[in-house]
Formats: structure tokens, C-alpha cells, sequence
């Protein structure tokens, strides 16, 4: 029997207007996951009239998005794009590191892609 492991698991943390996420994402994304991620994202910024969201993204155990997932991606961005402050995205794959420079187009703070989460971390946590 095969097993194949997908799926976005979330953690919010907010202080104030400041939001601090992390996320980790597995295997090939489908629609059915964004269906489950994007309320808890809309819930958490809910009433909040300007989020400034800080975002730890682990993507090392990602293998990409089916079609509809891509899509739902995108939209994610255009909706909440203007309420990130930074993105980190922690990697291991060259296209990963493409991604996070496409990402910029979309998101009103700044994308960096890192292969060290340490770094990463860091970066996110200076002014």
C-alpha cells in the first residue's frame, strides 16, 4: 500500500496588529487544502483593520501544487498580499527559490528565499 503525504499545517501567533505565521507545506498541495487553510487564515486576520504579518514558510518537503491549488495560491496572495510584511520562504529546491522571486509580484512586502532556516528566522526578525 502507498502512502502519499500532502497537506499545509498552520500556526498563528498575534500580538497587537503584528501576526507571526508559520507554515509548513508537504507533498503536492490540492484545492481540498487550501479549502481548509484559507478560513483560518481569514478567521486569524479577522477585525484586524491593518495586519502586518510576518510569514516563516517551510516548504523543504514541498513537491509542488496540483492546477486548482496553484490557482487557489494565487488568489490567497491577491487577497492578503497587501497585509505581509515579510516572507521567508526555507527551501531545497532551485524552483522554490524562482518561486519566492515570483512571489514579490504579489505581495506588497518583501519575499527572500533561504536554505537555512536559521537565517530565515533571523531575517524576519529584524526592523
Amino acid at each position: 500500500m502507498t502512502m502519499t503525504r500532502h497537506g499545509l499545517s498552520i500556526g498563528i501567533e498575534r500580538v497587537n496588529n503584528e501576526f507571526f505565521l508559520t507554515l509548513k507545506a508537504i507533498g503536492k498541495l490540492t484545492h481540498e487544502d487550501y479549502l481548509k487553510i484559507n478560513p483560518m487564515i481569514d478567521s486569524a486576520l479577522a477585525g484586524v483593520s491593518t495586519p502586518k504579518i510576518n510569514a516563516f514558510i517551510d516548504a523543504t518537503e514541498l513537491e509542488g501544487w496540483e492546477l486548482r491549488a496553484a490557482w487557489d495560491d494565487f488568489k490567497l496572495g491577491l487577497k492578503h498580499g497587501s497585509e505581509f510584511n515579510k516572507i521567508a520562504i526555507f527551501g531545497n529546491k532551485k524552483w522554490q527559490e524562482y518561486s519566492a522571486k515570483v512571489g514579490t509580484w504579489f505581495i506588497s512586502g518583501e519575499v527572500k528565499y533561504f536554505d537555512n532556516s536559521h537565517d530565515a528566522l533571523t531575517w524576519l526578525q529584524q526592523k
